[in-house]
């Protein structure tokens, strides 16, 4: 589906898209998939902490958050210059050493989720670290148990991607990259396989873009 001619979002398997890529097609991958916490996703509070997420029965918890094998990241890592991976301090096995992670403080006080989140990085650089609560960007819901803000993002892009880049994004989940690529002008190429995910997805970026319209 192309929401604009710079945001381009599918309701696919990423690893099947991404094995039809060419090598080095997108300058910088930006993704999050699933870190495969099970039980303690819904015990941190991911589910009970974010009032009316869709409603997720457990067994869609369950069957969403399985984490990506070594040929996903495999493939990530071939079709992609650079990579920005979300959880990645969970796959080293995989991915390897990093100068340093990016961190995201979600300032979260003293409720039951993670103070904080890691992002592993190819790119040359130290750690550093952006602060934001995680119930930001004006909604009091989420429409998916990982969802990041879109300023959160907006720091990435302004901090780690130069402005001809092509982004990739392998597990789209709440959209908030395409936001920050739409209000930044990048160009975003990405993937959702969860059919209700993507479709709230869809009309959470088609509402951003033409509310931003309207002013």
């Amino acid at each position: 589906m192309e929401i604009t001619d710079k945001i381009r979002i599918y309701n696919e398997d990423c690893l099947e898209a991404m094995m039809l890529m060419p090598d080095n097609a997108y300058d910088l991958a930006i993704v999050d998939p699933p870190y495969g916490l099970g039980d303690r996703l819904v015990k941190g509070g991911a589910k009970g902490g974010m009032g009316s997420l869709r409603k997720l029965a457990d067994d869609k918890i369950e069957h969403w958050d399985i984490a990506p094998n070594k040929e996903y990241f495999d493939e990530l890592k071939r079709v992609s210059k650079n990579q920005i991976i979300w959880g990645g301090n969970y796959f080293l096995d995989y991915l390897g050493a990093t100068d340093g992670f990016l961190v995201w403080d979600k300032m979260n006080g003293t409720n039951p989720m993670a103070d904080a989140e890691l992002a592993w990085k190819s790119l040359r650089g130290t750690t550093r670290m952006f602060r934001k609560h995680h119930f930001s960007d004006g909604y009091k819901t989420k429409i998916h148990p990982t969802q990041k803000p879109v300023k959160l993002y907006e720091w990435l892009l302004d901090n780690y991607a130069k402005d001809d880049d092509k982004i990739l994004d392998t597990h789209l989940g709440s959209g908030s990259i395409a936001i920050a690529c739409h209000n930044m002008g990048f160009d975003l190429t990405a993937y959702e396989i969860d059919k209700d995910y993507f479709e709230a997805t869809s009309k959470r970026i088609k509402d951003h873009i033409a509310q931003l319209t309207m002013f």
